[in-house]
């Protein structure tokens, strides 16, 4: 059997009030986090958070250059902390990244291959950002992949769409929470 842990990756408060879109995303999130650590499957949270003076973001990469113009995202603001509705237990992970994917100027390979894991349940904002961004490179790291699909969300619903309905079912199981909740039970 499959060791696994579930990413909930970028639910910080600066991108809940920017992707959330009334429609119960933080209760449904809740569920799954809830879900996995009744089954105890590890939680592991990933956050993007930006070094003081920003050295770490170049001026070609028009994302962090936005986001850096708008003020968001440094290590130290309160709106890059994690949505107080999911927030992480005593002792559970919170990987920090630089980027995009999970994976990116972080220690997240290096969590994952010290508690054996090989296979990712992945939640969080925005669809066509981090939740991309990490499917793509936990492909070609040969991991098993779930993506919960009511556990992500995208400012744009049709990008959400797509990437959930055609491109991740290339690589990764898509369920709703209730339907990945249904896999756990004894």
């Amino acid at each position: 059997m499959a060791h696994r842990a579930l990413l909930v990756m970028d639910v910080q408060r600066d991108i809940v009030d920017l992707v959330d879109d009334g429609s119960g995303y933080l209760p449904r999130l809740r569920r799954a986090i809830d879900g996995a650590r009744a089954a105890d499957i590890p939680v592991i949270y990933v956050v993007i958070g930006l070094r003081p003076g920003r050295p770490d973001v170049g001026p070609r990469n028009r994302v962090l250059t936005n986001v850096v113009r708008d003020g968001l995202f440094a290590e130290d603001a309160p709106g890059t902390g994690i949505h107080p509705d999911v927030a992480p237990r005593d002792g559970e992970i919170v990987v920090t990244k630089r980027r995009a994917s999970a994976f990116s100027g972080s220690d997240l390979d290096l969590v994952l291959r010290a508690r054996g894991i090989d296979s990712l349940v992945l939640a969080g904002l925005a669809t066509g950002g981090v939740v991309l961004s990490t499917l793509c490179q936990a492909n070609d790291l040969d991991l098993g992949l779930t993506v919960l699909t009511d556990a992500c969300l995208d400012t744009d619903p049709e990008v959400h769409r797509v990437l959930t309905e055609k491109l991740f079912p290339r690589w990764a199981d898509g369920l709703a929470v209730e339907d990945w909740l249904t896999t756990l039970a004894p």
